[in-house]
C-alpha cells in the first residue's frame, strides 16, 4: 500500500508540471498577439478586400465549373450521337445470299445475265437468274433491307419474265444511297450440269459491271452436287454468295 501511495503522488506531481507548462505556453501566445491589427484601419481594409477577392474568385470558379459541366454534357451528347451514327453506319457490312430454282425443259438457263446452252432452264416468275438473285439478296441483307422477294414479289405481274439485272441495279442504287460500295464478292454456283467453266469469265464481267467494281473483286466458283438430291440429279440449281460492303 505504501508503494502504491508513492506512485500516485509521483503521477500527481507529473500532471502538475504538465499543467504549469501548458499555462506558460498559453500566456506566451496571448502576450504575442497584439491588441490591435498592425497598420491600423488601412490594414483592416486590406484584409477585408482580400477576403472579398477570395470570395469573388470562388464564385467565378464555381460559375466556370458549371459552364464546364454544361460544356462537358453537350460534348458527351455529341459523342453519344456520333457513336449511334457509327453503330448504324459501320465501316463494313457483310451479306449472305442463297437461291435455288427448279430446272425444267422449255426454259432458258440464265446465269449472271448470260444465256447458257442447256436442255433445261430455271422455273421462276422472272428470268430465274439464280446468281443475280443470290447476289441481290446478299447486298440487301448486308444493308439490312427487305429481301428480293419482298421488294420484287413473284405475284406482281410487272416482274413476269423480267431480266434480273433490274433487281441488281436497284440493290446497288440502295447501296450507293446508304453510302457503301462493294469491296468483294465470293459466289458458288451448285449445278450438276452444264459445265460452267467455259462461261465463268464472261459471267464475272457482267457481275462486276452490275456491282460497279473491278472484276478482280468478283470471285466465282462452280461445284457439282455429286449426283446427290435434286441438285445432283440436274433437277435444280443453287447458289451461295457472300458480299462485303465498305463505306465510301
Amino acid at each position: 500500500s505504501g508503494a502504491r501511495r508513492q506512485q500516485r503522488e509521483r503521477e500527481r506531481e507529473r500532471g502538475s508540471v504538465r499543467s504549469m507548462r501548458a499555462t506558460s505556453i498559453m500566456n506566451k501566445c496571448v502576450r504575442s498577439v497584439p491588441s490591435v491589427v498592425p497598420g491600423g484601419p488601412a490594414a483592416v481594409a486590406g484584409v477585408t478586400a482580400r477576403r472579398g477577392d477570395r470570395r469573388r474568385r470562388l464564385e467565378r470558379d464555381s460559375s466556370s465549373s458549371s459552364l464546364c459541366r454544361s460544356s462537358s454534357s453537350s460534348t458527351s451528347s455529341l459523342v453519344v450521337e456520333e457513336f449511334r451514327n457509327d453503330v448504324l453506319s459501320p465501316p463494313m457490312r457483310i451479306g449472305h445470299g442463297f437461291d435455288l430454282h427448279r430446272l425444267e425443259e422449255g426454259y432458258d438457263l440464265i446465269i449472271g445475265g448470260l444465256n447458257i446452252p442447256h436442255t433445261r432452264g430455271c422455273v421462276a416468275h422472272s428470268d430465274g437468274d439464280v446468281l443475280l438473285h443470290c447476289i441481290t439478296d446478299a447486298v440487301l441483307g448486308a444493308l439490312c433491307l427487305e429481301d428480293i422477294g419482298q421488294l420484287f414479289p413473284d405475284n406482281d405481274p410487272k416482274w413476269k419474265g423480267a431480266a434480273s439485272d433490274i433487281f441488281m441495279i436497284e440493290a446497288m442504287r440502295l447501296c450507293d444511297e446508304m453510302g457503301y460500295r462493294v469491296s468483294n464478292l465470293d459466289a458458288t454456283i451448285i449445278a450438276q450440269r452444264p459445265k460452267l467453266s467455259p462461261h465463268k469469265e464472261m459471267i464475272r464481267d457482267n457481275v462486276s459491271k452490275l456491282l460497279r467494281c473491278d472484276r478482280r473483286l468478283v470471285n466465282l466458283k462452280a461445284k457439282t452436287h455429286e449426283k446427290v438430291d435434286s441438285l445432283g440429279e440436274n433437277r435444280s440449281i443453287g447458289c451461295h454468295c457472300v458480299v462485303l460492303l465498305v463505306k465510301k
